[in-house]
């Protein structure tokens, strides 16, 4: 991957994937701001990548375009945006409902991708084009038992996604997602414990799935990654594919 003269904007770039993902694209040649409301962590992600950090609370959506305009002030383009930043619900969301539990989740996984692509498009235009990838997850494409809300969002964010794609894929922008499988992050940092020897990918597993989506990814894709298996893109059952790809039956969270 040539990102040579690039520019990329990671939302929760401060750890987890977000942080292996920009070392990634640091590593392609970009110049990456690295949005996060830990503006420690930002700092010091964007220090090693010689970036620029941008503390921000991706809730707001003028929080978003102030960051996009951050890109564009200090190095005069945007051409690569990952909507990464998430949480988890934390509750059931079926047999108890905590308000603000419920719409934080939301406002993280959901109301940022939106944020994020709308305050994105006028710059990447600007660019002559670009790509976004948002992160969802496989409980965007299946069901995860036990967190109802975290479900709902990220397969909202799946929808919207493959909605959004084929409408800006004549503008040059190609829209996309990653739906990664468990990963050993700071996402999980509260329950590590309890997955045992389940196989877990590590952050820099779903880095390389998202360099291969910024590579090969074509508009409305969904790409899974999983334990063992080389990422590739998801086939809705009975729903015309980009690449014409089947669901594959194996995929679940059973890991490899």
């Amino acid at each position: 991957m040539d990102l040579s003269g690039k520019v990329a904007l990671v939302t929760g770039g401060a750890s987890g994937i977000g942080a292996a993902a920009v070392d990634r694209l640091v590593a392609a040649g970009a110049q990456v701001v690295v949005v996060d409301r830990d503006a420690d962590g930002a700092a010091a992600v964007a220090g090693r990548a010689v970036g620029l950090a941008h503390p921000a609370d991706v809730t707001d959506p003028a929080a978003m375009t102030a960051a996009v305009a951050a890109a564009e002030e200090r190095f005069g383009r945007l051409d690569v945006v990952l909507l990464n930043a998430g949480v988890t619900a934390g509750q059931s969301g079926v047999e108890d409902l905590d308000l603000d539990g419920y719409r934080r989740i939301l406002g993280v996984n959901l109301d940022h991708v939106v944020f994020g692509l709308t305050a994105a498009v006028p710059a990447l235009r600007r660019a002559g084009g670009g790509r976004v990838v948002a992160t969802a997850s496989l409980a965007g494409l299946i069901g995860l038992p036990g967190d109802a809300l975290y479900t709902a969002t990220k397969h909202a964010v799946v929808g919207y996604v493959r909605a959004a794609g084929p409408a800006l894929a004549g503008q040059g922008i190609t829209v996309t997602a990653v739906c990664p499988g468990f990963a050993d992050t700071p996402l999980i940092g509260g329950v590590r414990d309890q997955f045992g020897d389940f196989p877990l990918l590590t952050a820099d597993e779903v880095a390389a799935g998202i360099e291969q989506i910024l590579q090969r990814g074509e508009p409305g894709e969904c790409w899974y990654v999983q334990p063992g298996r080389e990422p590739a893109p998801y086939g809705f059952r009975g729903v015309p594919s980009p690449r014409g790809a089947g669901t594959p039956p194996e995929v679940g969270w059973q890991g490899a």
